[in-house]
């Protein structure tokens, strides 16, 4: 009996021994099962983040192929470009020498031209400055005189005084009054200040007919008035015969209307044109220059 029982708690010893043994055996199973699956975890995740990062290239890779695309485009049109570049290159490059050397003298031509062009604008200006300082003086000198008897403005880029024909002279006479004189006087002193001017006198008449033993018509009448009053400027005043020319006009250049009496009367007249020597006009117009 005693054998027995010893029997017993040996078995009994032994089947705890084991039990503790396949419990330890569990538990480190149970262990290394859970380090795998944390494993597994972290695998499954790092494989996500791949993926997005790999979706994030591809998208990438996307925006560069449409870059690339872009540019290849460009050099498409770059290349277009300079072939047509060339074509017309090409062309030009057939331009003769005759052909290169009739355009530099066209340029020269244009330059020439741009050169007239600005002389005869300064010359212009010249012109004008001199004009207003003439009217200027010429109204100055004769404030006195009425205006109706005297009148000075610019025409056609000249200066004219047109002198009343009742002022100068008597009805139907060429002969200077006294108070003309001075009138002329007065004239006198300003074209003589500017003795690079030409004086062109010229006698106007209405269409009254005359006929006396020493006037033929209107044309000898408005001549001889006019070479009266050249006389008096050279003779008294000291105006340089060279400077000046008489010329007649007849009734052919009327002021005004000559079916009334204040038409007739605006008609007779006297006018003291003053203008560039012709010489020097002429001389602007060959060459463009100025004053010479």
């Amino acid at each position: 009996m005693k054998r027995v029982l010893i029997l017993f708690a040996a078995i009994a010893m032994l089947s705890s021994c084991n039990s503790k043994k396949r419990l330890a055996e569990i538990k480190t199973l149970q262990e290394a099962r859970d380090k795998a699956v944390a494993s597994l975890n972290d695998c499954d995740q790092r494989t996500a983040d791949l993926r997005t990062q790999l979706s994030a290239k591809d998208n990438d890779l996307q925006g560069k192929d449409k870059q690339v695309g872009d540019l290849q485009s460009q050099i498409d049109y770059l290349k277009r470009t300079n072939t047509n570049l060339l074509d017309r290159m090409s062309d030009l490059s057939i331009v003769s020498k005759s052909g290169a050397e009739s355009i530099k003298k066209s340029l020269e031509t244009l330059n020439e031209q741009t050169k007239y062009v600005n002389n005869l604008n300064t010359s212009i200006q010249r012109k004008d400055s001199i004009n207003l300082s003439l009217v200027m003086n010429l109204k100055r000198s004769l404030d006195d005189i009425n205006d109706q008897d005297v009148q000075v403005e610019v025409k056609k880029g000249v200066v004219y005084v047109s002198i009343s024909d009742k002022l100068l002279f008597k009805s139907g006479s060429y002969d200077i009054t006294p108070r003309a004189e001075t009138v002329l006087g007065k004239v006198a002193k300003v074209v003589n200040d500017h003795k690079e001017l030409d004086i062109l006198v010229e006698g106007h008449t209405d269409v009254v007919p005359i006929s006396t033993a020493s006037i033929k018509d209107n044309w000898d009448l408005s001549a001889l008035r006019a070479t009266s009053v050249v006389r008096t400027l050279q003779g008294k005043f000291g105006v340089a015969p060279e400077r000046m020319t008489a010329g007649g006009r007849s009734e052919f250049s009327p002021k005004d209307d000559n079916t009334t009496s204040v038409g007739r009367q605006q008609n007779r007249r006297t006018e003291i044109i003053i203008t560039p020597k012709l010489d020097q006009f002429f001389n602007l117009l060959s060459n463009g220059q100025a004053g010479k």
